[in-house]
């Protein structure tokens, strides 16, 4: 049980969700969609991308009030509607997921250098690997000083790099040029009609959407339960607003086509088009202090998981020790090892910042998948609400549409991304069956060999179309 020494405020949530919600993303944003689609695509987008995550966050939010005594959050549900293997896949997934989400901060703060000093290229050349890993192990020690200290340089770090951005978004308002959002409109030359121009940006919608759980994953910590609830909900509202703003008004002061040539984080290089060079830096400052902070707020929530997962049997028990700051330290070391390792391996990658957005999504989507469904089973059956049974029709509604917007999502995503899923849930599995036979249980039921089959053959297709170039970094 947490002490009282470390619960969190009602605003203090908030700012795990908007910590872990404004980081990399949404300084790529005017350059990812300027690729893929116009002002009308987006706008499409943005409704597909809020209406299922704002549908998921309510899911979040019931299920936070109707099982509170399922404090992990993201997994926990997993495990609770469909058993020990899934929810060990939906932690697996989403810490493995997270960890890829924290390189992609490295690789887009060495990209920002990389304007500045052509040393660190496009994030991913040998200098910038070397810096980010004094970065990952500089950040490692400051969090086993302890979680309270870390979650409040966060908050302070959340007010900071919003700043930036609010800048940005005026800047851009009063420069607005109805001709250019106009000549833009439809694409500005782009091909493919509009459903192919929309599933492109799929996966960055749920990239910059992950975080929207932070306050749910740090449920034992709140004050108040209904705060997680709550939490959720403010910090959606809050960076949904900023995302759509940051996505549509580069339409209005720049031709399409030359904001989807712009280098890495494009938000800085649309604002330079704009004011001047002092733009650039402008909002280079603000995105490596957000991007510092977005990475503090998930380097928490990935030791938290795992470190969960480990206390409830679902990984290995040495997941589960603390240090004498309470913090969990060996899921800490584990995470920060496997970082390493993702931020080594973007040497190999033509756009490592652009894999490593896409393959975090893909890895989140299935836990998301999991709780979506998990929240439509109760409501569908009823469980949990003989109190307030009122609620039922409007939580089965939101449940169900927070599930097909999960399913397709990964079907915008694509073969590959799946395939490469695979990859990292089939080995992953091993920490599954140490757990296991720690505690001398069945490994696997019939149900699980099967999962577990069908994720070896996914693994095995993803390795060949690796090695044969079928799949390519």
């Amino acid at each position: 049980m947490a002490s009282a020494a470390q619960k969190m405020s009602k605003m203090q949530l908030t700012a795990m969700v908007v910590g872990g919600m404004v980081g990399a993303g949404i300084f790529s944003l005017p350059r990812t969609f300027a690729n893929a689609t116009g002002p009308l695509g987006a706008v499409f987008a943005w409704l597909i991308a809020g209406t299922g995550m704002y549908m998921l966050a309510r899911v979040f939010q019931s299920l936070a009030e109707r099982k509170p005594e399922l404090d992990a959050g993201v997994f926990a549900y997993a495990k609770a509607g469909f058993g020990d293997y899934p929810g060990f896949l939906s932690a697996f997934g989403y810490w493995i997921g997270s960890c890829i989400g924290n390189v992609s901060y490295w690789v887009l703060i060495k990209s920002t250098l990389g304007a500045f000093f052509p040393v660190f290229g496009d994030g991913n050349t040998i200098v910038a690997i070397l810096v980010a890993s004094v970065g990952i192990w500089l950040f490692h020690f400051m969090i086993l000083k302890g979680v309270q200290q870390a979650a409040f340089i966060n908050s302070v770090v959340t007010v900071a790099k919003v700043i930036p951005i609010l800048v940005f978004i005026v800047i851009l308002i009063f420069g607005f040029r109805m001709d250019l959002f106009s000549a833009n409109f439809y694409g500005g030359g782009l091909e493919g009609n509009l459903f192919e121009q929309v599933r492109a940006t799929m996966l960055v919608t749920v990239f910059v959407f992950l975080g929207i759980e932070g306050a749910s994953v740090y449920s034992r910590y709140a004050k108040e339960r209904t705060d997680v609830g709550k939490a959720t909900i403010m910090g959606f509202i809050i960076v949904t607003t900023l995302m759509v703003l940051v996505t549509m008004l580069p339409y209005a002061v720049l031709q399409r086509a030359d904001v989807a040539g712009m280098r890495q984080p494009s938000m800085a290089t649309v604002l330079e088009a704009v004011v001047g060079h002092w733009g650039a830096i402008f909002v280079s400052v603000g995105l490596i202090i957000s991007v510092l902070g977005a990475y503090l707020a998930w380097s928490l929530i990935c030791a938290e998981v795992l470190f969960t997962a480990a206390k409830t049997k679902d990984m290995p028990a040495i997941f589960a020790k603390e240090n004498a700051n309470k913090v969990p330290a060996n899921a800490l070391w584990l995470t920060n090892i496997v970082v390493q390792l993702f931020v080594i391996s973007t040497f190999f990658s033509r756009d490592a910042f652009a894999l490593m957005l896409n393959l975090t999504s893909a890895m989140s989507l299935i836990p998301y998948l999991f709780v979506a469904a998990y929240g439509f089973m109760l409501s569908k059956r009823g469980e949990s609400y003989q109190m307030r049974p009122e609620e039922r029709r409007r939580d089965l509604t939101m449940a169900s549409i927070a599930v097909i917007y999960t399913v397709f999502m990964i079907y915008a995503g694509g073969l590959k991304f799946i395939l490469l899923s695979a990859v990292l849930y089939a080995p992953g599995t091993a920490l599954y069956i140490w757990a296991r036979r720690e505690q001398s249980k069945t490994v696997f039921t019939s149900i699980d060999w099967i999962i577990f089959i069908v994720a070896v053959i996914g693994a095995v297709i993803g390795i060949y179309g690796l090695v044969t170039g079928m799949i390519t970094l």
